[in-house]
């Protein structure tokens, strides 16, 4: 059988599989091991590579910022959080719309994790909107949307897997996915202003209450500090951090806010390990299945395909990977997909010049667009089931929120040069730059 069958074959059991319910991790295997039959590959060489994927020490972060991101969900933080967000934009024209977003932004720079934003927002702020009157549709769209800004700002756990299984650097990662996830946020919030829902209108918040809601929050504040101050200092990595992070969260503000929680810690490691369990499982999987892409050149030829349309320019190569990747994630979690393709970005990254951090930015970016695009539509779908409402219904309500997604994948293309600042001046080397051996300062690539 030819490679191209086996690949197609390998394809289709795992979307059959997948439409069937199967579990993610299981689709995939089942792809490989029955495209490994019609080869000379054998199932323990297959098994070896499920568990090389697994690993990488880099992946030793995700189950800490899993467990900053429960820990968070249950030190009485997320009322604090919603309180800072309601005094800081409460008062804007779609009212609890902004708080939404504003809230993903915060919390999304302590748990790393879309699901669990999407998870902690709907509880939090689901029903108060029902009860002003925001349509439940438009809540479970606005909600979905705001979770995405998760899998782009630090600590991202899209940007650990990348920088892990790609060799880019996850500092880099972190940095380069802050304007992009701020712009996402931003739009969404003059997206609400202009066209969404006016909502129940509330005065401003005196600057007193402003600084109070800051006072109540300040412990659990400290959590991004922690993680982009010993990352962006030095003085730990992104695993590091988590665990200084987790750290903070188990000596100072659970004692300090929530002081009953502590008898049900042993019950937030066990999730968190459980949690952690489901995109360990699947990076193995995706890991066999992308060396079994790599062995049967299909990386190789798909590149062929990109590069023969789009030759050396590196905005037209990011703009057809751009399009793969959002139809690929129509179908499968940004993990696995970012895995499974990791030889073909490398192979299109070195073809096309791009700077890798610059192009990880542009794909994790297009990887949450797909988390709220049908058919598949993870975060969308969570939401809906979350509010109550029909999945085709929050679909209908997220179609005009996706300007604000195209709008940040454009911009991240077309100027690298604004997405690559912030660590190009604090973590240079990440970026590709190196110090200059005549002076002081850094040479970095165009």
């Amino acid at each position: 059988m030819s490679a191209t069958l086996i690949l197609g074959l390998m394809t289709a059991l795992f979307l059959f599989f997948g439409y069937l319910g199967v579990p993610v991790a299981f689709s995939l295997m089942a792809g490989v091991l029955v495209g490994a039959a019609f080869t000379d590959v054998t199932f323990p060489a297959i098994i070896q590579k499920i568990f090389d994927g697994m690993d990488s020490e880099a992946l030793l972060a995700i189950p800490f910022f899993l467990l900053v991101g429960e820990l968070m969900s249950s030190a009485n933080v997320v009322s604090r959080i919603t309180n800072l967000s309601l005094a800081l934009v409460g008062h804007i024209r779609g009212g609890l719309s902004q708080v939404v977003t504003v809230f993903s932004m915060f919390f999304s720079e302590m748990s790393g994790s879309t699901t669990a934003d999407v998870a902690v927002i709907s509880r939090a702020l689901g029903g108060p909107m029902k009860k002003e009157g925001y349509s439940p549709p438009f809540i479970a769209a606005i909600i979905a949307s705001a979770s995405t800004i998760a899998a782009l700002v630090p600590p991202s756990i899209t940007a650990v897997v990348y920088g892990a299984v790609g060799n880019v650097s996850i500092a880099g990662l972190f940095m380069a996915g802050v304007v992009p996830g701020f712009m996402i946020g931003f739009g969404l919030m003059i997206y609400c202003y202009f066209f969404g829902p006016a909502g129940l209108r509330r005065p401003r918040a005196p600057f007193r209450d402003v600084a109070f809601a800051f006072k109540d929050a300040s412990l659990p504040l400290m959590i991004p500090i922690i993680l982009l101050g010993g990352i962006l200092t030095g003085w730990f990595t992104p695993t590091e951090a988590g665990v200084v992070a987790a750290i903070w969260i188990l000596v100072v503000v659970i004692p300090s806010l929530n002081r009953g929680h502590i008898k049900l810690l042993p019950y937030d490691f066990c999730l968190a390990g459980l949690i952690f369990s489901l995109p360990l499982i699947t990076i193995g999987a995706a890991n066999a299945f992308g060396w079994m892409l790599a062995y049967l050149r299909g990386a190789i030829v798909i590149s062929g395909w990109i590069t023969g349309i789009a030759g050396n320019d590196p905005h037209l190569i990011m703009l057809l990977m751009v399009l793969l990747f959002t139809i690929i994630g129509d179908f499968i979690e940004p993990v696995p997909t970012i895995i499974i393709f990791m030889p073909l970005v490398n192979a299109l990254t070195t073809a096309g010049d791009i700077n890798p951090v610059h192009m990880g930015v542009v794909l994790i970016a297009t990887l949450a667009f797909g988390l709220i695009t049908p058919p598949y539509g993870l975060v969308l779908l969570m939401a809906s089931k979350f509010v109550g409402v029909r999945f085709s219904q929050a679909l209908r309500a997220a179609l005009p929120i996706y300007v604000v997604f195209f709008a940040t994948i454009a911009f991240a293309i077309y100027f690298p040069k604004v997405v690559l600042w912030l660590p190009k001046q604090v973590l240079p080397e990440s970026v590709g730059c190196f110090k200059n051996p005549s002076g002081a300062g850094y040479i970095c690539p165009k």
